[in-house]
């Protein structure tokens, strides 16, 4: 394939792994890295390269993708790529890293001649897997040819927001897509949990408000991995959620505006984590609602 890259991909998570099988299936040159080594062998069987360090992983790269738990992880990871990043090579930053972390690590970028795009991405382990996530990005227009092949691996669609990556206007609109995704998944909890404590049957909720403005599909396959115990393996883990909804709350703070949901939410998924379920769905915040897990 005349279009074909070698991606460097810095964290092998939910999301980075299916990423990362995404990118090798569609032709790619896929390098790989994560802290827990054991994480990342899995991929070796779809092609790619497993490095043992940050350093190696980006060693001939024409672009480095990092997806990382936070801005500070990312950094962490390029500082130690640091002596083998190739000058003029794209920065695909993935990592829904929040909108104070986005200038330092545009900062480090600049300093390292590397072309920083924005780019968090929208959806959770299954969309991850089928290559069908909305990327949303930010960059400059001329260095977008060299990147679209890496978004078309992983993504159904490209949303641009803008053309300096470094502004984080990818990240300021992920955020509010987070705080709603979020808002969202408490809700359901919590609605799940009165429904119990009620003696209310929650497919009679469904059922009222069936086919009205009040119904959601994201409501319904929520309230389905509590009901069914599907909470495991997670689409989206409950102490990175609770990660996100601080990232949100802060976010508001710093511009003027009061998110009491999101602080609430925030609150809630970690009470979830403490309780034992931080790797599960964050769906899993359901439990946040009882002291001791709730009798079937």
């Amino acid at each position: 394939m005349t279009d074909q890259l070698t991606v460097s991909v810095l964290g092998t998570g939910i999301m980075g792994a299916a990423m990362a099988r995404n990118l090798a299936r569609a032709g790619h040159l896929v390098r790989v890295w994560n802290r827990t080594r054991a994480k990342a062998e899995p991929l070796a069987a779809d092609g790619a390269h497993i490095a043992d360090t940050p350093a190696e992983a980006v060693q001939g790269a024409d672009v480095v993708l990092t997806m990382l738990y936070d801005g500070p992880a990312a950094l962490d990871a390029m500082r130690e790529a640091a002596p083998a990043l190739r000058p003029g090579a794209a920065w695909v930053q993935s990592t829904t890293a929040g909108i104070g972390a986005i200038a330092e690590l545009a900062a480090f970028a600049d300093e390292h001649g590397l072309v920083f795009f924005d780019a968090p991405v929208l959806g959770t382990r299954q969309p991850a897997e089928a290559g069908q996530l909305t990327v949303v990005a930010a960059g400059p227009v001329e260095g977008r040819a060299a990147v679209q092949p890496v978004f078309d691996a992983v993504g159904a669609r490209t949303l641009w927001t803008g053309d300096d990556g470094a502004a984080g206007s990818a990240t300021r609109l992920k955020l509010v897509a987070n705080s709603w995704v979020l808002a969202a998944t408490a809700a359901t909890g919590e609605v799940l949990a009165l429904s119990q404590a009620l003696g209310v049957d929650p497919q009679n909720f469904f059922d009222l408000i069936a086919g009205g403005p009040l119904d959601m599909g994201y409501l319904k396959a929520k309230a389905g991995l509590v009901l069914n115990d599907q909470l495991s393996p997670a689409q989206f883990a409950v102490a990175t959620a609770a990660k996100d909804a601080r990232l949100i709350v802060e976010a508001g703070r710093q511009n003027g505006v009061r998110l009491d949901v999101a602080a609430a939410t925030a609150e809630r998924m970690e009470r979830a984590a403490a309780q034992g379920h931080g790797d599960e769905d964050m769906a899993a915040a359901y439990y946040a609602s009882f002291d001791e897990k709730p009798v079937d």
